[in-house]
Order: structure tokens, then sequence, then C-alpha cells
């Protein structure tokens, strides 16, 4: 299996059964993952320094826009797809298996956890894991700590509030707040 044939296998929503070629091939990419965190996260880099670094993380290039300010956390970096003016904040945990796809000009707040992977519910294939893609519109901020999960798209010009556990899409324009998120303003 090659990058590409993994990315299509997670990107197509078909689980990643445990001990199969694409969950070994996953733990593979989890090495170079965390070799370039641990770069980006042990000394101080200039901003275009570390645009080049989060770029080789990825696997494409960050705009001249982007910014960062580490620590950051990946356990796969390559299904990572950032738009022009995105800040992201320290601290930040992306387990971007399932895809993470931020438009332009969000704003990540510190700590903020977005997962694209859930274990499978049975307790006897438990090892196997199922992709879903979150999607970040443009202009969205997301607040300190929160979390959102697999499969959910977040509007443009949407806010989440800090701590917010985000479960559901949420719409354009709207700002969600609580544990699970729910809607509590229109912009």
């Amino acid at each position: 299996m090659d990058l590409n044939a993994f990315l299509d296998h997670l990107n197509s929503g078909k689980p990643v059964q445990g001990g199969s070629e694409a969950h070994l091939f996953m733990h593979g990419v989890s090495q170079e993952a965390l070799r370039l965190t641990a770069e980006i996260n042990g000394s101080y880099h200039e901003p275009e320094e570390l645009r080049s670094l989060f770029s080789q993380l990825i696997g494409r290039p960050v705009d001249e826009t982007f910014g960062l300010f580490p620590p950051f956390y990946t356990d796969c970096g390559k299904n990572i797809h950032i738009g022009k003016n995105v800040f992201i904040n320290m601290g930040c945990k992306f387990q971007d298996q399932g895809g993470i796809y931020i438009g332009d000009g969000a704003l990540i707040g510190h700590n903020v956890v977005l997962a694209t992977l859930n274990h499978a519910m049975s307790p006897e294939d438990r090892a196997s894991m199922i992709p879903a893609p979150i999607r970040i519109g443009k202009r969205v901020w997301i607040g300190a700590n929160a979390t959102v999960l697999p499969g959910v798209t977040i509007g443009d010009g949407a806010i989440v509030a800090a701590g917010a556990v985000v479960t559901k899409d949420v719409p354009e324009n709207i700002v969600v707040a609580g544990v699970p998120a729910v809607p509590i303003r229109h912009l």
C-alpha cells in the first residue's frame, strides 16, 4: 500500500480493520507524523520555517498566510487540508485520518481537538476504525478547548464556543455552545 491508496481508503469512508494492510500502513504514517511534530514542537522556528515543516507534515504546501503557534499534535497529518489565512493556536490535536478540511480565514483556538475516527461499536471488532471527515467553513472561529467529532461540518462564519463538544453539523453564521453543542445565537 502507498500513501495515495491509503488516503483513498480513508476518504472512501470504509472501515480500517484492525491488523489490515491499511491499519499497518497507518502506523508507519504515524511514525513520520510523530517525528515531524517533535521537530515542530521541539524548539522555536521562524514563521517561514514553521510553514515549511507543517507543509512536510501534511504533504502539501500551506499558504504564506497560514499561522501556527506550537505545540501542535497529529498522529497522521497527511489528510489535513488548509485554506488561506488560517490560524491554529497552541496545543491543538488533529486526528485527521478521516480528513480535516479547514476553509479560508478560520481561527482554531487553544487546545482544540478535531477527531475523525471512531472505533467499531462491537467489542469483537473494537480495533477497527471508521473514518469520517470534519469540514470547517470559511471564517469559522473555534474557541479554546472545543472538540469536534467525526463527520461534522461547520458552516461558513459559525462560532464554536470554548469548551463545546460538536457532535452534529453547525449551520452557517450560528454560535453553538455546550456539551453537546447546541445553537445559542444567530449572527
